[in-house]
């Protein structure tokens, strides 16, 4: 925020006219030194949590863990936080050396430098349909509570066994929003949807038997849902998910304030 402030008393004092100062606002972050890209490889946006209220964060698929450390370094030391997802634990064993002091959940396959902080209001409550279906979930509470909001965990209450979901009837009433993970047919989101007044936010996983098809089917089960209300994010995209009801949270909540 250092650079607004900077632009917004030179308009003050006459040194740049407004016309200048938009100019200037169209490229902001990317002028100054620290900005540069890293190496040849990337160019991180130290910009995007002005713009959008979350910060970039690394997709490890595809990248090497060198890549990865140097992207994380930089991250880090320019605003005291970096989240890596999708990091597998073979190459968590790569970058550990690098970064001793990132913390790791084998589960999400996430790796972070900072500290997790509440700084928001609003809770997520994630779903999960069985146990099978905890990577994908465990990505989205973790990308939500680094993200600053409160997170609720609610596992393995399937339609397979659907009394394991009646006696939490309390945790739907009470969320916010919520994320509802499942795969197979991906039958849980309509039955969740149906009992809550809140928006409800549909992971479909790419764990199933063959017609489940990687996750095709539940997430066509998920897209023709008769229940109202839902939203559907791509196929183990629990990151996109809990960045989706963080959208929300805020934008709910700014409108109340």
């Amino acid at each position: 925020m250092s650079e607004l402030n900077e632009l917004f008393q030179s308009v003050a004092s006459g040194e740049i006219s407004p016309e200048g100062a938009i100019a200037k606002l169209q490229n902001l972050n990317f002028e100054s030194r620290k900005f540069e890209p890293v190496d040849d490889f990337a160019k991180i946006d130290h910009h995007r949590t002005e713009r959008t209220g979350f910060p970039e964060v690394v997709f490890g698929l595809g990248k090497t863990p060198d890549q990865i450390i140097a992207i994380m370094q930089v991250m880090y030391a320019q605003s005291g936080m970096a989240i890596a997802t999708k990091i597998s634990p073979n190459v968590y064993n790569q970058i550990q050396s690098a970064l001793p002091d990132q913390k790791y959940s084998a589960i999400a396959q996430i790796c972070y430098l900072g500290k997790i902080e509440s700084t928001h209001t609003g809770k997520i409550t994630i779903i999960s349909a069985g146990t099978a279906d905890l990577p994908i979930a465990e990505e989205a509470a973790l990308t939500g509570e680094l993200c600053g909001f409160d997170v609720v965990r609610l596992w393995d209450v399937g339609v397979a066994g659907i009394h394991r979901l009646w006696q939490h009837q309390h945790l739907l009433t009470a969320a916010d929003v919520l994320i509802v993970v499942a795969g197979m047919e991906g039958a849980l989101p309509s039955v969740v949807a149906g009992l809550v007044s809140c928006p409800v936010i549909a992971v479909p996983t790419s764990i199933g038997y063959g017609a489940n098809f990687n996750g095709i089917a539940p997430l066509l089960t998920m897209l023709n849902s008769c229940a109202t209300g839902i939203g559907v994010v791509n196929i183990d995209n629990g990151f996109g998910a809990a960045i989706l009801a963080g959208k929300i949270l805020k934008l709910s909540h700014k409108s109340i304030d």
